[in-house]
């Protein structure tokens, strides 16, 4: 039989079965009972009957013989008397033909189709048989095991009803909370009413509300990042617009160069802020999806980071250099970690005046490691220094060009590894420190 998925259906029916094996364990268990009782009571019976014919009297008394064929019709026993020679003197009426020699003390013997219980002894002058069809002591039995059973048997419809009963109102608020969540519209993320709900439902619908929860960060998120995007982007698309204009205008080999040159810079600047959004995007995306951690050695990163921007640098005439290199390592996304040090030093190279200097630091501790980006530019005045993590916030009078999400992008992988962001100026190089503070797991 195919059981039911429904848990509803299947605690009935387990239930149920339950109930129903029970009551026929119970049944069995009282007609075993009953029936040993009754062999204990009509083996006693037959043997006190054989004992007390064992005197030896004679049976020819007809007030004897009724007396003894009474006991015996009362219990269904069938008596049979021998003499020594195996001469029968007596046997109560019964179309049952029992073996003359029977062994003495109590047997089991097959005849006539059914199963006697013999009980027999002897004496100097007689044998006394005393037998029972043993299909009697099984009929009393069975009433007895019925009478002890039939009341159970007769509370079983209602005992199912009362179950029947219980189980449903058991799982009326799980039907409760899904009859919420499929009446909600699809934008609908608010949580569900955690109310009345049992403890084995409870954990379901606190973690089906952190999901919620979960997902209606992701989808402000996302809204967020497209209302803004599309802001930003109005900007630059506006200026190539005008710039295609002015190349189009343009009467001579001069202007027209200039209106190139500003076109192609417009591009530039559009393409790098496309990008630092396809950046932004990936790294919600990836902070929502929950990305493996890996062993991330931090040296050897910003190496590979100074590497690659080694070209800008020299393009400026900056001294851009690797201070200090401890062996420190954190558990971390690399990718992720990659992003956050090019922004930084793209960011340094960037803000720090021609022939300046950046200097890129790792620091391992007890507690974990510490990345630095030092460099000898303007810094950030301390009133703007909460500001610059939001997204598309350029500093007023900032001469470098850019996005205004690099650190916004900065502020997102660090918090997604636990570290904390620290603003100051460096003693150092006078410009503008950052640190990232790595906390060991």
């Amino acid at each position: 039989m195919k059981v039911s998925h429904s848990l509803r259906g299947r605690l009935l029916w387990f239930l149920l079965a339950a109930i129903s094996i029970a009551t026929l364990a119970q049944a069995s268990i009282a007609y075993r009972t009953s029936l040993r009782d009754a062999d204990e009571i009509f083996d006693y019976h037959m043997q006190q009957m054989a004992l007390s014919l064992r005197s030896g009297a004679p049976l020819s008394s007809s007030e004897a013989r009724e007396s003894v064929e009474a006991g015996a019709e009362n219990n269904d026993l069938m008596v049979q008397v021998w003499t020594p020679d195996g001469v029968q003197v007596f046997r109560t009426f019964s179309r049952a033909r029992l073996p003359q020699h029977a062994v003495l003390g109590f047997s089991n013997v097959k005849a006539n189709g059914t199963t006697y219980r013999i009980f027999s002894v002897q004496t100097r002058n007689q044998t006394v048989q005393v037998a029972q069809d043993m299909a009697v002591r099984r009929k009393i039995a069975g009433n007895l095991a019925l009478r002890t059973v039939g009341p159970i048997a007769v509370m079983m419809p209602i005992l199912m009803l009362v179950v029947w009963w219980v189980v449903s109102g058991s799982l009326e608020p799980v039907a409760r909370v899904r009859k919420q969540v499929a009446a909600r519209q699809a934008d609908d993320l608010s949580p569900v009413s955690e109310s009345g709900l049992p403890d084995e439902v409870l954990p379901l619908v606190q973690e089906l509300n952190l999901l919620f929860g979960r997902v209606r960060t992701a989808f402000d998120a996302q809204q967020h990042f497209v209302a803004d995007a599309a802001h930003e982007l109005r900007t630059p698309l506006a200026a190539l617009k005008l710039q295609a204009q002015s190349l189009e205008r343009a009467d001579n080999e001069e202007a027209r160069g200039v209106a190139v040159g500003r076109l192609t810079a417009g591009i530039d600047r559009a393409t790098r802020l496309v990008e630092q959004l396809l950046v932004l995007a990936r790294q919600e995306a990836s902070a929502a999806s929950g990305i493996k951690l890996q062993h991330v050695p931090l040296a050897d990163l910003a190496r590979r980071t100074l590497g690659d921007l080694a070209g800008p640098a020299q393009a400026k005439g900056i001294d851009l250099g690797l201070e200090r290199a401890d062996d420190a390592s954190i558990q971390g996304q690399p990718d992720a970690l990659a992003i956050l040090m090019r922004n930084l030093v793209d960011n340094a190279i960037k803000y720090t005046p021609a022939a300046g200097k950046v200097d890129v630091e790792v620091r391992a501790s007890d507690n974990g490691a510490t990345l630095t980006v030092e460099d000898s530019g303007p810094g950030i005045p301390v009133e703007e220094r909460d500001r610059v993590f939001d997204r598309f916030y350029r500093i007023a009078g900032s001469e470098a060009g850019g996005s205004g999400i690099g650190m916004a992008i900065v502020k997102a992988i660090a918090d997604r590894h636990g570290a904390k962001l620290v603003l100051g100026q460096s003693e150092r190089l006078g410009g503008l420190s950052v640190s990232v503070e790595f906390r060991r797991n």
